[in-house]
């Protein structure tokens, strides 16, 4: 009998009677890790060694561009651009460069200073307010805002420099506002504009609606100008922010590592990357994009959430009797995909990581008798009683150690072998 296919035993409620979430042309992506990521108050700035094995990881995974971050910060933020840089040309990293400068003379002069110091080109990422509330805040007038962007882009522009036009907290902003901001900043010489959800304001559908309304502002231009996407998760939303951003017809969308940022953070770089190769958007080999995660977490000591999906540790394991069985009888099947998918919507392989199946409160024997086999004992009907019986008593998982320690009992009680576990399970497995 011949095996069915995943699109025979998987419907898919994604794509029934409605558009495929595909991209209507190439897609890029711009890592903000090093620059919008360690805003969050919680995050440690990392070495200049780790930030620079960050962007190998980067260009490994295929991310296009990554930004470097705000050289008007001071020495040190200069130092660590320009040594990036610098790497990025001796290392023929495929990776695009940015760096963010507000609408002022003193934050673009520091990176015309590194481009013309290392002969990398380094887009700026001019950045300004652009809300009402932001306006009232900060005591601006539109005419104020226009002017500065209209500066700052030409000053850029005029020095080399390619340029990105950001306003911030575009998702609160008027249409009106919108339109004159961008129509002035790609006059001055602007070839991409960055929309904004800065406070982690919109909705999906909002999403939508502001990209198409954006993408005709940049058509009305007649100029080759390219669209960009950055968003905050203050709702949650940050991700699927994201890929409604990309349907829409996003250029270029912006996230980091473990969706580290401001407050509670922006895209996550790493779940963008599962959801849009999940989608169809992009076909390449993530299986580097565990150790990515990891990275960002110890560079800058961000803790990964044991729920975490994909990523996180308790994302492919199991200790449900049924759910375990489940998956057990699609091994028994031989088709790995099977067993990848029966009881999760992400394949586990495509990431380079697997199913686990553990023992606890809530298994039942086929748990037991599936972890004895993968450690090539024999599941003899004491010894699984004997484990079964100690899951039921404790209120968590079992870990190896206390399986191993109740193997040792049960099987060697009269004549141990060694005294330490560790030194006995070296021996017992060979």
């Amino acid at each position: 009998m011949k095996n069915p296919s995943e699109s025979e035993l998987i419907y898919d409620w994604n794509t029934h009677d409605a558009e495929v979430v595909l991209a209507r042309k190439k897609v890029e992506l711009d890592d903000e890790t090093l620059r919008d990521g360690l805003q969050n108050p919680s995050v440690t700035d990392p070495s200049i060694e780790d930030k620079i094995e960050l962007l190998h990881f980067m260009h490994d995974l295929e991310i296009e561009s990554a930004n470097l971050g705000l050289p008007g910060a001071g020495p040190r933020a200069r130092a660590d651009i320009t040594r990036m840089a610098e790497v990025i040309r001796d290392d023929h990293l495929k990776i695009y460069p940015n760096c963010a400068v507000r609408t002022v003379k003193a934050d673009i002069t520091p990176l015309i200073d590194i481009v013309q110091k290392t002969g990398v080109e380094i887009e700026a990422a001019t950045f300004i307010g652009s809300s009402p509330i932001r306006q009232y805040a900060e005591e601006w007038t539109i005419d104020h805002v226009l002017k500065l962007s209209d500066d700052a882009v030409r000053y850029a522009v005029e020095n080399g420099l390619p340029v990105m036009y950001v306003t911030e907290d575009t998702t609160r902003a008027r249409p009106e506002d919108i339109r004159r901001l961008y129509t002035t900043a790609i006059e001055a010489g602007a070839r991409r504009v960055c929309v904004c959800d800065t406070c982690g304001h919109a909705m999906p559908y909002g999403v939508r609606n502001l990209i198409n309304f954006v993408r005709q502002i940049v058509a009305d231009s007649g100029e080759d100008v390219k669209v960009d996407w950055h968003g905050h998760s203050d709702r949650g939303l940050a991700v699927v922010n994201s890929l409604a951003a990309i349907k829409a017809g996003a250029d270029r969308v912006h996230a980091t590592g473990l969706g580290i940022g401001e407050r509670v953070g922006n895209t996550a770089m790493d779940l963008l990357l599962v959801n849009m190769k999940l989608d169809g958007v992009i076909d390449r080999d993530l299986t580097r994009l565990a150790d990515y995660t990891k990275m960002v977490s110890r560079i800058c000591e961000v803790p990964l959430p044991n729920m975490y999906p994909v990523f996180g540790r308790d994302a492919f394991r199991t200790g449900t009797g049924v759910h375990a069985a489940a998956v057990i009888k699609a091994k028994k099947k031989g088709q790995d995909w099977l067993a990848d998918r029966v009881y999760s919507g992400v394949p586990a392989g495509w990431f380079g990581l697997q199913q686990k199946i553990e023992i606890g409160f809530m298994s039942g024997v086929s748990n037991i008798v599936y972890w004895l086999n993968e450690h090539n004992i024999e599941p003899e009907k004491r010894l699984v009683d004997e484990i079964f019986t100690a899951a039921k008593q404790h209120n968590k998982i079992l870990s190896d150690d206390e399986i191993w320690n109740i193997v040792k009992y049960v099987t060697y009680e009269s004549d141990p072998v060694t005294d330490t576990l560790d030194e006995w399970k070296k021996q017992i497995k060979h």
